[in-house]
């Protein structure tokens, strides 16, 4: 018996599913560089464009080219995005994992595969559907070397017509992915997609399993990645200067933008560009151009990861000591050292807040969204000129370098923020200026830069000790009442950064308090727990230090769960040492920390374990 008539004759082992409408997960295991992300987005947007809720999220290994990747899609109809743990529709294309992506599939699942794999002879169970890429996909692509990146298109008709998914969509998807300048690519890959939904209607059947079915949920939406919303609102936010060095998972957002600051920062008449992008020799060399550009008056900023932001500790702690504004965008992966660079972790909380040595204390900002990365790029260059200091914007590989929908970003209504900078005339109207002066009490002391031409403008700036001029001191008294407005400074930090977003629950005695990503597990956890009749309230921090809305939250439960993508529960540790010591019995920790993007149950599992022992 051939493997195709193996397959369609379905074991009687085989589970009966009811069928599930637009809640499921897709998962599709390719190897990396085979031209199969190009297919993923497709089967990714078409679910999209036809108004269902998605998200996809990409697996794959840190070399160039030829190991094992992974994307998956969920499909959810309620709207919850954080990766779900459980596969229930799989497509099989890599011979060196097909047997390990089939081990745990729960009986019943759906898996297209690779004909020449014979997976059917692994396991009964399972609803197998064996398509001969190879010898479909010569009729549609007669050039060889193109074959291996056509092939993959094939499995997006062939999942099209199980899961029920509009071909037009597919096309509409199709063509976008690949834009106006590539028609023939476009034309070439339609072209397998039909013979992929060809031969699927010809040898099966839809599932009757599972099926994707028109929405109106994604309407006015987008689909975006959060490198590329985050360079956007840096581009918004008028930086002017970026001096970089490549390091995954963060490159693709200075890559981003510099296309778009070629696109809107470039005079049409002159040529002539209101920009300077630098890729210096390395991540120190990258933040001393960053400090320097930030002194001299520019908006400016780097973006790197772990490995690079421990690089630029002792700058850093230059530019919090002598007071200069800049921006550092940290997509956070698994550490230690290399670690697992495509990986997604949140583990540079502890070390972000206080780089450098000696006491130092900085601003972070936590996006949970595309939408936020954009907005929060803008708030970060606005805080780091008010407070003149470093400010990091945390993104994290997960929504960094994965695709989201979001709501279309909005034009900034205002202008930016400055902050304390004096002009001549204002120079002239106060007569006098120290540049680390406390004029007004909050700690902020006003400066101005360079070519403000007034003989009060000038101070010499440095990171040794120094006095309310701005002249070199060791003087005990000196050194301590700095840095004591330096932490005065810190505390009105606390009153004037973004507001955390409180969910209540009438009659909760337990709280949860997350960042970043963790939010769409958590949200989507508070739902499974309020099922299991364990009501939560719920608080997502957008930036450190703790406010006084956070502190407030603590108080108001018997115990509060603090949900961290790290082993060492670093904001966790954080908040305890933020909070009143009286208080921190309330506290308990969720960790999550092995690479892959918090799916609910974590948050769920955790939280009912610790609740039988209280």
């Amino acid at each position: 018996m051939s493997t195709m008539e193996a397959v369609l004759d379905e074991p009687q082992s085989v589970v009966e599913k009811r069928q599930v409408v637009n809640d499921f997960s897709i998962q599709v295991a390719t190897a990396n560089g085979s031209g199969s992300q190009t297919s993923n987005m497709v089967l990714l947007r078409s679910i999209f464009q036809m108004g269902v809720p998605v998200s996809g999220k990409n697996l794959f290994p840190s070399n160039i080219q030829g190991l094992p990747t992974w994307f998956t899609i969920r499909v959810n109809k309620d709207g919850y995005i954080a990766r779900r743990e459980e596969i229930d529709f799989m497509i099989c294309m890599n011979p060196e994992t097909a047997r390990e992506d089939i081990a745990n599939l729960a009986p019943g699942t759906p898996v297209i595969y690779d004909e020449p794999l014979k997976l059917n002879l692994v396991r009964d169970d399972l609803q197998y559907f064996a398509v001969p890429f190879d010898k479909l996909v010569v009729p549609v692509c007669p050039e060889a070397k193109l074959r291996k990146l056509v092939k993959n298109m094939l499995y997006t008709g062939v999942a099209a017509l199980l899961l029920g998914i509009d071909m037009a969509e597919i096309e509409k998807a199709l063509r976008k992915q690949f834009g106006k300048r590539k028609a023939k690519a476009a034309d070439l890959n339609w072209g397998a997609c039909k013979a992929g939904f060809d031969f699927a209607a010809e040898h099966f059947k839809p599932l009757a399993s599972m099926k994707v079915e028109h929405m109106n949920k994604t309407q006015n939406m987008v689909i975006i990645d959060g490198n590329s919303a985050a360079a956007l609102g840096c581009l918004m936010a008028g930086v002017t200067v970026v001096a970089w060095y490549p390091i995954t998972p963060s490159s693709s957002l200075v890559e981003t933008l510099i296309e778009y600051l070629k696109r809107f920062r470039v005079d049409k008449e002159t040529g002539k560009a209101s920009f300077a992008v630098v890729q210096a020799e390395d991540e120190i060399a990258s933040i001393g151009m960053v400090i320097g550009a930030g002194w001299a008056g520019a908006r400016s900023m780097t973006s790197t990861s772990g490995p690079g932001v421990s690089l630029m500790s002792e700058l850093i702690g230059l530019a919090y000591y002598s007071e200069v504004p800049g921006v550092v965008v940290d997509v956070q992966r698994v550490g230690p050292s290399t670690g697992l660079p495509t990986r997604t972790a949140q583990g540079d909380v502890l070390k972000n807040l206080f780089l450098s040595h000696g006491d130092s204390k900085h601003i972070l900002l936590f996006p949970s969204s595309v939408k936020e990365a954009y907005e929060m790029a803008q708030t970060s260059f606005d805080m780091a000129e008010e407070f003149q200091t470093i400010v990091f914007l945390m993104l994290d590989l997960d929504l960094g370098m994965n695709y989201w929908m979001s709501e279309k970003f909005g034009y900034p209504e205002k202008g930016i923020t400055r902050g304390k900078v004096l002009n001549a005339e204002e120079l002239e109207k106060a007569g006098k200026f120290g540049r680390y002066t406390d004029v007004d009490g909050d700690g902020i002391p006003y400066r101005t830069v360079p070519g403000t031409h007034h003989h009060l403008a000038p101070y010499f700036t440095r990171g040794s000790g120094h006095n309310e001029k701005a002249l070199y001191s060791e003087k005990p008294g000196d050194y301590k009442n700095n840095m004591d407005r330096l932490a005065r400074k810190y505390e009105t930090v606390r009153t004037r950064g973004p507001k955390p977003e409180v969910f209540e629950a009438p009659g909760a005695e337990i709280g949860i308090i997350a960042c970043g990503t963790s939010h769409w597990a958590v949200t989507e956890a508070r739902d499974i727990l309020a099922a299991k009749g364990v009501k939560t309230s719920y608080l997502r921090l957008k930036f450190l230090p703790l406010g006084p809305v956070a502190k407030g939250f603590i108080n108001q439960y018997k115990r509060v769960y603090i949900v961290d993508q790290n082993r060492d529960g670093q904001l966790y540790e954080v908040i305890r040492m933020d909070i009143a010591a009286q208080e921190c019995y309330r506290l308990r920790t969720v960790r999550h920390y092995d690479g892959m993007p918090i799916p609910a149950s974590s948050v769920v599992d955790q939280i009912l374990e610790q609740e039988k022992k209280s």
